[in-house]
């Protein structure tokens, strides 16, 4: 008998694999590319973070000021993912086996792992933006 359900649910099982591995996919890439475009804010302002922290800036505040503007990334990106996700919901309805489309600990849950892997890339150039020598970064042209 449960040779015969493995063999019932091999195919569900595999969409679900595969499923899985595109989320996981797409969540790398996302972060990927937030990385990349908060590195190139911090070399693009390079200068400014100098001054910043040449006139008194401590290295907390200058994570915060780019984790602050990460935040509003991660944050724009939810907010349009919610209402397209939302109105998706009847296309993969069929697909969830025990779960409602609009299942709030689902919903927050996604909100969740997104949040992480955002300021988990962010906080890579955040905290190299708070390394810089003031002095070098005034230097630099």
């Amino acid at each position: 008998m449960a040779m015969q359900i493995d063999e019932a649910l091999a195919r569900e099982r595999l969409l679900a694999l595969l499923s899985t591995l595109m989320g996981v996919l797409a969540a790398g890439l996302a972060a990927i590319g937030l990385y990349g475009v908060l590195a190139f804010t911090v070399v693009k302002r390079t200068r400014e973070i100098g001054i910043r922290m040449a006139v008194g800036a401590e290295r907390g505040r200058i994570v915060r000021m780019f984790l602050m503007e990460s935040a509003w990334i991660i944050g724009s990106g939810i907010a349009a993912g919610i209402p397209l996700a939302l109105m998706g919901r009847r296309l993969v309805t069929s697909m969830l086996y025990g779960l409602a489309a609009q299942d709030p600990k689902t919903v927050a849950a996604s909100i969740a792992v997104l949040l992480a892997v955002g300021f988990g890339a962010a906080a890579i150039p955040a905290w190299r933006a708070a390394r810089l020598d003031p002095l070098a970064a005034l230097r630099q042209d």
